[in-house]
């Protein structure tokens, strides 16, 4: 079965107090699954799931990539970042992740 690595945003629903900024986490996790597709609807499952048991919002955003090697790891997340920014979701996802230079497939 083909493997894969999904990027997914989460923004915190907490704000830090003392600047009001919104605290916004990008996580890449790996997938065993038949197909991209099927990939990205384990990886949304699981990104929705993370964030309501966190109490934050999952941003609708993902990308996916087709790895070249077998991996036997299945929703294991590899890498987490959080940022600090008073950005909305929208301006986030557009300065950060798809500002239109990218060569990916919609």
């Amino acid at each position: 079965m083909p493997s894969f690595s999904t990027r997914t945003l989460i923004r915190w629903d907490s704000r830090t107090p003392e600047k009001k900024k919104y605290i916004y986490e990008e996580r890449i996790t790996l997938w065993k699954a038949k197909d991209a597709d099927a990939a990205l609807k384990k990886s949304e499952k699981e990104a929705m799931r993370y964030a309501k048991e966190n109490g934050n919002k999952y941003l609708g955003f993902i990308q996916l990539y087709w790895l070249f090697d077998d991996i036997a790891a299945d929703g294991v997340e590899v890498f987490s970042l959080l940022r600090e920014s008073d950005l909305s979701p929208k301006k986030y996802i557009d300065t950060h992740f798809d500002t239109g230079s990218e060569k990916q497939r919609k």
